[in-house]
This record gives structure tokens, C-alpha cells and sequence, in this order.
């Protein structure tokens, strides 16, 4: 950080109405409008910087958790990353990510996350790859499932409360799945002006196995059902779930939907007619090396002991030695070992994830080990395929 920028919290009315207006030009009304979505996350939330005591940009920050192995681990979002056009290429955007991540190390918060606009930016500060947002959509009279073995009870009052415990129980069996912000269930499950909003629960209102979010929307070439948010906990929610989507293609043309990369929904459809629209890689930081490694769950039958160097030019605390102990589904740090591991704290973030294994990591010259840390690493860090729902 250089001594011009002077990093402080959201607070006073002047200093939301400037940062309103940055948010302005940098997302082009893209909240539709910013100050009611600065009201939405929280001004305590905001952190900004200023140059001769003008605002001339700041952030959001969501206090939130993400699931990884089973574990909830605490994680903070980094949103609406914005800086004043005039003062873009001064340096504010890494002063601001620079105190902020300290501000999170202090506090004791394992890993951060956000969607970049540009990786250059984030890599400079220690965020990496860590996991997929996938788009993807299917023709209505292409899915061809007739069957369906549980009734979809219309929900009429909507509030995100509801959802909570079906989600969570998919939550905690999705690798990178986000405990959300409630600013996240809020604009879920608001309506925009241009669309009706339907919800259902997936089997009997007493006791459901899913549900299904969804709005529909007409267009030039066919009218689109867009699922907004699904669960589905059983076999037989997934094939209720796609025989009410195939009762659509009277009216519907496509079903829209976010999933992983890998989607094991599409199984059921007898052709691959389901295709990624759009794909987006977001970013992970390890915040607290120490924390982030004990807080994750890691294969039930692995013991194993792994022996990491991690360098990390921001996060001092981060620096050295760690041995990395996994039992019984969880890990144990302790300071020291053999280093057999060499790698950049940016580079332990798609490690963390399991997007990338070890060989591959090593491969892009991302990190360097033995042959039995890279094994070891290898059954300690195994994991499905990282994805989450949720764009912030």
C-alpha cells in the first residue's frame, strides 16, 4: 500500500452517495441502483478508499460459509470491486484488496472468494482459480421424461426461510457450495419488474425432497423457463424434476439452469441434448493458512501427513512450514516439517478446492514436491468437481 490511500469503512451519507456513483459508471446501473444495493448488503459491510479524503473507490464484503468436504468453513465474498475511472491504474484497487485481506487475517476468516472481472488484478493479491459457475440449457422437447414419481405442490407465500434446511442439505454434499449471504436469498427470491416467479416443493409441502425455483420469460426465438434455484435430494426428486420441466415444451422452448461443470442431472435424459451455454471459473484465497487448512473436511479413509512450504508476500503469518496431519475425516496443522511441498499461497487455493490435482498443478509449474507429497497431497485433496449457484 502506498501512503496516498487511506482505507477506512462506509459510514458517512456524502461517502455512500460518491460510492453510488462510482458503482454507476463501473457496472453501468448494473444493481439497478447502487444505493439501495449498498442498503441491501449493509453500509457496515462497504469498505472504501480515498486519495486527499475523496471516496474514489470500494467494496463489499459477505460474511458467509462455503462447504468443503462436508465442512462448513467460514468464507468472505468480495463484491462490487469498484475504483473512480480517473484513479483506475493509480494502484487503489490492490491498496483497497491489500486491506481488506489483512482485515480479514486479522480477524481469523479462512478463505475469501469473489468473481473477477479481470484476473491480473486478483492474482496479484493471492487469489487463484478455485471453482466453476456453469450455464446450461436443454431444448423442453428434447428431455422425454414422462415419468414422475412425486407430486409439485405450488408454495403461494415465498420467503427464503423455507428453503433453508432442504438447501442446506444439498449445501453440505456440494464441493464450494455457499452457506449464502441473505442478501443472496433476498434477490433470489425478488422478482424483477419483467418476470413472474413461480416455486415448488418437489414431493409432499410435509415432507419434501427438493424444489424448484423458476421464472419464464418470453423471447425472439421461444419462450425460456430460467430456474433460478433447485434442490433435489433423491432419485426420485430428479426424475419429478425433469418430468415437470418436459410438461413445459407446449409453451416452453429452453430450460436454463445453473450447475456444475459435471452434471449429473443430465443422466437422466436419454440424448446429450443438454449443453453449457457459458462458463465462468471463479477465484479462492486462502486468507489463514492455519484455519483454512483445519476447518475443511478431507476423505473419511485417508491418514495421511503432508509437509506444505507456502509463501505468501501479503500475509506474512502465512509464511513457512506446515504440516498438515489428516485422520478420521479431518486435519491438524502444526508448524515446521520437511517442506516437501513448495508452492505460492495463490497456488494453494485450486489445491484447497480440488479443481486442479497436484500433477497438474505441478505440470503448469505451479508448485514443486516429491513424489510422496504429491501423492500424499493427491489422496488428501481429492474432491468432486468445485462448483457453486451463486454469482455475488
Amino acid at each position: 500500500m502506498t501512503a496516498q490511500f487511506e482505507y477506512s469503512t462506509l459510514a458517512h451519507p456524502q461517502d455512500i452517495q460518491q460510492l453510488g456513483y462510482i458503482f454507476e459508471q463501473c457496472y453501468i446501473s448494473a444493481f439497478g441502483g447502487e444505493e439501495v444495493y449498498i442498503n441491501l448488503i449493509g453500509v457496515e459491510n462497504f469498505r472504501i478508499i480515498r486519495k486527499l479524503q475523496q471516496v474514489i473507490g470500494g467494496l463489499a464484503t459477505l460474511d458467509m460459509g462455503q462447504w468443503w468436504g462436508g465442512q462448513r468453513v467460514p468464507m468472505t465474498g468480495i463484491a462490487a470491486v469498484g475504483i473512480a475511472p480517473e484513479d483506475r491504474g493509480s494502484g487503489a484497487a490492490i491498496a483497497l484488496m491489500q486491506h481488506t485481506l489483512k482485515e480479514l487475517y486479522a480477524r481469523g476468516i479462512p478463505l475469501s472468494a469473489l468473481y473477477p472481472s479481470i484476473q491480473g488484478l486478483y492474482r496479484k493479491v493471492g487469489y487463484e482459480q478455485g471453482g466453476h459457475l456453469c450455464d446450461w440449457e436443454v431444448a423442453a422437447n428434447s428431455i422425454q421424461v414422462r415419468e414422475q414419481p412425486l407430486p409439485l405442490e405450488p408454495i403461494v407465500t415465498i420467503n427464503h426461510e423455507i428453503f433453508h434446511q432442504l438447501y442446506q442439505q444439498q449445501a453440505r454434499q456440494t464441493h464450494g457450495y455457499l452457506d449464502r449471504y441473505p442478501a443472496i436469498w433476498e434477490r433470489l427470491i425478488q422478482p424483477d419488474e419483467k418476470e413472474t416467479f413461480y416455486a415448488y416443493f418437489i414431493g409432499p409441502k410435509e415432507k419434501p425432497q427438493g424444489y424448484i425455483l423458476f421464472s419464464q420469460h418470453q423471447a425472439e426465438d421461444g419462450a425460456i423457463l430460467r430456474i433460478k434455484d433447485w434442490v433435489i435430494l433423491t432419485d426420485t426428486a430428479a426424475q419429478s424434476f425433469w418430468s415437470f420441466l418436459a410438461n413445459h415444451r407446449s409453451q416452453i422452448e429452453r430450460v436454463r439452469w445453473r450447475s456444475s461443470v459435471i452434471d449429473s442431472l443430465t443422466l437422466l435424459l436419454p440424448e446429450q441434448t443438454a449443453k453449457i451455454r457459458h462458463t465462468i471459473r471463479w477465484m479462492l484465497r486462502v486468507v489463514h493458512v492455519v484455519n483454512a487448512l483445519e476447518a475443511r473436511g478431507y476423505p473419511s479413509g485417508i491418514q495421511a501427513e503432508l509437509h506444505l512450504e507456502i509463501q505468501d508476500n501479503l500475509l506474512t503469518g502465512n509464511n513457512g512450514k506446515f504440516i498438515l496431519s489428516v485422520a478420521n475425516g479431518r486435519g491438524e496443522v502444526t508448524r515446521g516439517g520437511r517442506g516437501e511441498l513448495q508452492l505460492d499461497i495463490r497456488e494453494l487455493a485450486p489445491l484447497y478446492t480440488s479443481l486442479f490435482t497436484p500433477y497438474y498443478l505441478q505440470q503448469a509449474r505451479k508448485l514443486n514436491g516429491t513424489e510422496t507429497a504429491i501423492l500424499a497431497a493427491t489422496q488428501i485433496f481429492a474432491g468432486a468437481s468445485p462448483w457453486m449457484a451463486d454469482h455475488f
